[in-house]
């Protein structure tokens, strides 16, 4: 055995895409097949997993994450460069992939494993686990043709782990079903590392990635442009999206109070700006960084007392929070122009989008309210890992042989091999 699993060096991969579409036979014969060019998917990629790793591939879709994985499955072979595989190979590349729609379920398994190169009697063996884990019922002796999607990667997935493979390919797979399959899956791959299997993944997941995986290669338009440790690789590929974001957004503002409004009008609410630590307006917040929501205003008379609000409600529709500056320190504001701000030490919220609501009141009375008027992105930098909508900013202390202070455990969580 070698100490690499996978070895893939200046691999190129092309495939003829036509130009003009020739779908008759006549046309073809009087004119030819028609022209064509080359579409380079890969291009001079080299990289290594060691036996027993995790390894990940990233990068925006139509990189050629998926190109590469098909490769390693001898379901391609590279235009240019040299593919090594040194192992038994179970591959999730496609749900249902290699299924026979006429075949029950237990048929497929069998038909299945068997392509993967287990004997009749180590298929009998693994059949019980196989049904087992994909949880699908009596519809294990049902055609697959009826099968839902859902249905097809629970068997795909127990098949393709089930079969103790040396090495596994996944591609996206496990960010399909619902969340206790995908509970269950992420546990078997981790069941699957301690045994020593070689995992290759490919997922736009990142913290999945980041946890799982000790390297990555990130791919764009086919080329690496980062390799090495997860964390680094991830913070590489981020960082990129995020400038060019940036980029784009100076080209276009789309930040303007379009939403529903109300209000007496003796004071409107006219933008929302964010600041980042330096000072400059940023098109998008870092989770844990520093930041001010910069509100801008116009007031056609004096006003003594003014209570200023903003409300955040995420994309799925939970309202995350409500800060204001309130009633006690209310603020004079003077006729014309203006800003308030509200400054933040660090980002409580966790990557996604925030529609913001933004009011100006005094006791009741409202000025201004605009509802959801503006679009705030909470972009990544690092690899995020913790699930939930916001940060808990805390820290951990451990110390060996202690209790709670009165002596007394909360809560005790069951050891699930002990049920």
């Amino acid at each position: 055995m070698t100490e690499y699993a996978i070895r893939v060096e200046n691999v190129s991969k092309s495939f003829r895409v036509p130009r003009e579409r020739r779908d008759s036979l006549k046309e073809r014969l009087l004119r030819g097949r028609g022209r064509h060019e080359d579409f380079w998917a890969l291009r001079n990629v080299t990289f290594a997993v060691e036996r027993g790793s995790s390894f990940a591939l990233i990068g925006q879709n139509g990189c050629g994450k998926s190109t590469m994985l098909k490769l390693l499955a001898n379901i391609h072979r590279p235009t240019s460069g040299t593919v090594t595989v040194d192992g038994r190979v179970s591959a999730l590349l496609e749900l249902g992939a290699g299924f026979h729609g006429e075949l029950t379920g237990r048929e497929n398994i069998k038909l299945n494993a068997s392509i993967l190169g287990l004997t009749p009697k180590q298929i009998n063996a693994a059949m019980d686990e196989i049904i087992d884990f994909a949880g699908i019922g009596s519809f294990i002796d049902a055609p697959v043709k009826v099968y839902s999607s859902g249905m097809f990667v629970r068997l795909g997935f127990a098949i393709a782990v089930k079969v103790n493979p040396e090495i596994l390919l996944v591609d996206e797979i496990i960010a399909v079903g619902d969340e206790e399959f995908q509970r269950k899956c992420l546990d078997h791959i981790y069941e699957l590392r301690k045994r020593g299997t070689t995992i290759l993944i490919v997922s736009h997941s990142l913290g999945i990635v980041t946890d799982m995986c000790e390297n990555a290669i990130w791919l764009e338009h086919g080329e690496v442009r980062s390799s090495g440790r997860t964390r680094d690789v991830v913070d590489d590929y981020l960082r990129e999206v995020n400038k060019r974001e940036a980029a784009a957004e100076e080209r276009t503002d789309e930040s303007s109070a379009d939403g529903t409004r109300r209000g007496s009008g003796e004071l409107r609410i006219t933008g929302l700006e964010l600041v980042d630590a330096s000072g400059s307006v940023t098109p998008f917040l870092l989770p844990g960084r520093p930041c001010t929501f910069r509100l801008s205003y116009r007031a056609i008379e004096d006003l003594p007392e003014v209570v200023f609000g903003l409300g955040f409600v995420h994309e799925s529709g939970a309202q995350v929070a409500g800060p204001n500056s309130g009633y006690d320190h209310a603020f004079r504001v003077p006729a014309g122009t203006g800003t308030v701000e509200f400054r933040v030490d660090r980002v409580p919220f966790q990557p996604g989008q925030y529609a913001v609501s933004a009011a100006a009141v005094d006791r009741g009375h409202v000025f201004d309210y605009v509802d959801r008027a503006f679009d705030v992105r909470v972009r990544s930098q690092d690899a995020i890992t913790e699930p939930g909508l916001t940060l808990l900013p805390g820290e951990w202390v451990l110390r060996p042989g202690t209790t709670t202070g009165d002596g007394q455990v909360l809560a005790v969580v069951p050891d699930r091999e002990a049920v």
